[in-house]
């Protein structure tokens, strides 16, 4: 699977977890398999502020590249600071418009963009037009039932130049509750010619067969390692 120029040996990849997927984690992941490791989410304010501790939380070695390095934040000094920066560590700079989590939305990230897909097209543009390497993001169906915007902001999403594009099956208001909806992750598929990547409830060899043969998406992310040979394909 490719994903702009990034040629990958396989579809399966780390979901980005934060306080989880730090280094020893990946690297323990990239040996089982996993076909892409992705960075625990960082702020991009952060990163144009210079905070040492978020610095920390990209450290790598090169036994787990490719790597994704998952960005966040709406200030788009951030970003264009962020793409840049992280471009020099990662083959992939990510960007979270998906995470739910209240100190997180409270500021207009995460998946709170999804009621301003203006701002999600600002941000895109201004990524891909810093970074060096591939932009890619991450969203979820919508904010909640009554605002689900996936296919419509997979579509912006592309349109401003992101090389690919992962939807978590959920809206932000469902948070991990519930089942996945990989119908809507299909829709997201058909909508658009980047390389769509599925998220939600992938917990074994099974499923993960399953959400792809569904789904028809190019990859699955998973929360947790799971092994190439124990999808029997």
């Amino acid at each position: 699977m490719k994903i702009g120029n990034l040629e990958l040996e396989n579809n399966i990849f780390l979901a980005p977890m934060a306080g989880i997927t730090d280094l020893p984690f990946r690297l323990i992941c990239k040996e089982n398999g996993a076909g892409l490791v992705y960075t625990e989410m960082v702020s991009a304010k952060a990163l144009l502020y210079g905070d040492e501790k978020t610095k920390l939380l990209l450290k790598t070695c090169k036994e787990e590249h490719p790597l994704a390095v998952q960005i966040f934040g709406s200030d788009l000094d951030a970003i264009a600071y962020a793409s840049k920066y992280v471009s020099q560590i990662g083959e992939i700079v990510d960007i979270n418009m998906g995470c739910p989590a209240p100190k997180i939305v409270k500021n207009g990230d995460g998946s709170k963009l999804l009621l301003n897909l203006d701002l999600v097209e600002k941000i895109v543009k201004t990524a891909v037009e810093n970074a060096s390497v591939p932009v890619t993001v991450k969203i979820r169906l919508g904010w909640d039932s009554e605002n689900i915007v996936a296919v419509e902001a997979a579509k912006i999403i592309e349109k401003a130049g992101a090389s690919a594009i992962t939807v978590h099956g959920r809206t932000r208001s469902q948070y991990y509750s519930g089942q996945a909806d990989w119908n809507m992750i299909k829709k997201v598929k058909e909508s658009v010619s980047i390389p769509v990547i599925g998220n939600g409830d992938i917990r074994s060899g099974r499923d993960a067969k399953k959400a792809l043969e569904q789904s028809n998406v190019d990859a699955i992310m998973v929360r947790k390692s799971i092994s190439w040979e124990s999808l029997d394909f």
